[in-house]
């Protein structure tokens, strides 16, 4: 049994609880509303909004009022993302297998149209890279697709430009990061690759022993060139000196030809003047060289025409080579001999005409006294 003075305790604690459910349910209710109108999106975000599943609008970043319970929101990165494209085995078009993978840039740049006309961009991008790429390779020979890596890149990403572009979404670039051959093709390549070093190794040997032996050939040349020239100088040189030997030669037998002349008529001229005869019957060659020399003999140059000759002078090796000094000699002493001879002629007219002879020195006194002794002799005789 309840006291009475608890009946009207238990009567207000039942009246209120009631309306204290009621209020914590409205006040939860306005709290989701609350939170549900507002969207707050970052700075590199934007949000599509759907009002019962109908677009309506991009939400830009910050914080934005929509329609509570009946919306919803799509936010898309507006900052360039990566996106690694799986590898792809592909052939190329010599038939050789190889396996390629590749890394894609992209951004989205119209979210209204990301989010209207593709469904999940980034597999989609990614589905057609991977179809691009296995294409591009295909299209390509295996050195090119191991070599050339920018044209591959490049092609990708022209392929990609077009269907991205209606996505809203640009492809910034496309890097392959790396083309596998098989280990089949790699063995081949390995070589291949060493056949090609020996090729190079042979070549660059050969185009060195070809350069060695031209040089070789060049140096030869050169050598016989100069020695050549050596042996041509050297004849020249033996040449000129056999030449200047002769001409020396010449001149010294010539030289000893005048003095011999010279010495000979001198000697016939001093046998002249030792006798009586009064003409002189001198030779050609002592005459014409008395005359080229005469200046040095006897200090005159005649001509039989009464022309002046042109005195020649020597040196004294000239003069001591042909004896100008003892042809000078020998003159003196032939016009001693040619005054003597005048003295004896006269002295022989005067004693053939009976007249006294007068005394004379030297030679022709003792000569007269020699006669008049032999004069006497023949008159004693007579008697």
């Amino acid at each position: 049994m309840v006291p009475f003075a608890l009946v009207p305790l238990q009567l207000q604690v039942g009246v209120s609880d009631p309306l204290l459910f009621v209020g914590a349910l409205v006040l939860l209710l306005v709290v989701a509303t609350v939170w549900s109108m507002i969207e707050i999106v970052d700075a590199y975000d934007r949000g599509a909004l759907t009002v019962f599943g109908e677009y309506r609008k991009l939400l830009q970043p910050g914080l934005n009022v929509v329609p509570p319970f009946v919306s919803r929101v799509h936010t898309f990165d507006m900052r360039t993302q990566t996106i690694d494209v799986p590898s792809q085995e592909a052939i190329t078009r010599d038939n050789s297998p190889v396996t390629a993978d590749a890394v894609i840039y992209i951004r989205v740049m119209d979210a209204k149209r990301a989010f209207l006309e593709v469904d999940d961009y980034e597999r989609a991008v990614s589905n057609l890279a991977q179809t691009t790429l296995r294409a591009v390779i295909g299209d390509m020979e295996l050195d090119d697709t191991l070599s050339r890596r920018e044209m591959i890149n490049e092609r990708i990403r022209e392929e990609l430009d077009e269907p991205t572009d209606e996505w809203g979404i640009r492809v910034e670039s496309v890097e392959v990061r790396e083309v596998t051959p098989s280990r089949d093709v790699k063995g081949a390549m390995e070589q291949q690759t060493s056949a090609e070093r020996r090729r190079r190794a042979m070549i660059l040997e050969a185009q060195g022993e070809r350069r060695s032996a031209v040089e070789k050939a060049e140096g030869d040349k050169q050598s016989n060139i100069i020695r050549a020239q050596g042996e041509k100088q050297s004849e020249i040189l033996e040449a000129q000196g056999d030449a200047i030997s002769t001409v020396l030669r010449a001149r010294s037998a010539e030289s000893m030809g005048e003095r011999a002349v010279i010495d000979k008529g001198m000697d016939a001229l001093t046998e002249i003047g030792h006798g009586e005869a009064t003409t002189f019957v001198m030779p050609q060659e002592l005459t014409s060289m008395v005359g080229r020399y005469g200046k040095h003999l006897s200090g005159s140059d005649v001509k039989e025409d009464g022309d002046q000759l042109e005195s020649l002078e020597f040196d004294d090796e000239t003069r001591e080579l042909i004896g100008l000094d003892d042809i000078a000699e020998i003159i003196g002493e032939i016009e001693e001999t040619e005054v003597d001879v005048e003295a004896m002629e006269a002295e022989a007219q005067a004693i053939k005409e009976g007249e006294d002879v007068p005394a004379q020195s030297g030679d022709a006194a003792g000569l007269s006294e020699a006669r008049q002794r032999d004069g006497g002799d023949d008159d004693s005789a007579q008697g």
